[in-house]
């Protein structure tokens, strides 16, 4: 077979042309085919690319079949008790989110002079008056899934076990502010009665 000295040539400058091909036709993630929020779509008969939900379904995550868990109720009234465990960890990520949401209208002590009062927002409720001290724990869930007055829901930007651990700090600051050397625990008060003076 006689060799061609061209045909080495051609095949390489074939094989370029195939990879340049190849590397324009490339599209990226961010460019792919799809419809845009609320675009127009001349798939479907009722012109529209968003899809209604489809009945009888739930999307994944978003059961919610726990009244009490995800609403602080039952039976339409304030539950009197946690749905949740509460541990130390708990009561660290209450304090934590408590901090972030809360903190800014109520302060850290939830004395109700944050740092948005003091630029004039309307002042919000002492978290220590008896009213509060008294609420039940569905209470305080209700008003950050609901808001109440003045304070708006935090629904979307707390999570419901955020919310349970929120109340659980909110239990512990209540308690804290008028607690005495009899409620702390045998073992820790000799600690504290040997840092006394």
């Amino acid at each position: 077979m006689p060799h061609r000295p061209g045909g080495v040539r051609h095949r390489l400058a074939l094989a370029a042309l195939v990879a340049a091909t190849a590397i324009a036709c490339r599209r990226d993630m961010q460019d792919q085919p799809k419809y845009e929020p609320l675009e127009q779509s001349d798939f479907f008969a009722d012109g529209r690319a968003a899809r209604p939900i489809i009945d009888g379904t739930v999307a994944r995550g978003h059961l919610n079949d726990d009244e009490v868990l995800y609403t602080g109720k039952d039976g339409g009234a304030p539950v009197e008790a946690f749905p949740v465990a509460i541990s130390h960890e708990t009561l660290e990520r209450g304090r934590e989110r408590f901090d972030i949401y809360c903190a800014p209208c109520h302060d850290r002590l939830g004395n109700g002079d944050g740092m948005i009062v003091r630029r004039g927002y309307r002042r919000p409720p002492s978290l220590h008056v008896d009213r509060l001290r008294a609420a039940p724990p569905g209470h305080f869930f209700d008003v950050m899934t609901n808001g109440f007055g003045a304070m708006p829901d935090y629904r979307h930007q707390i999570s419901v076990p955020d919310r349970w651990a929120i109340v659980a700090y909110i239990r512990a600051l209540q308690l804290s502010q008028r607690a005495t050397i009899a409620d702390v625990p045998a073992g820790r008060r000799r600690e504290l009665e040997r840092q006394q003076p």
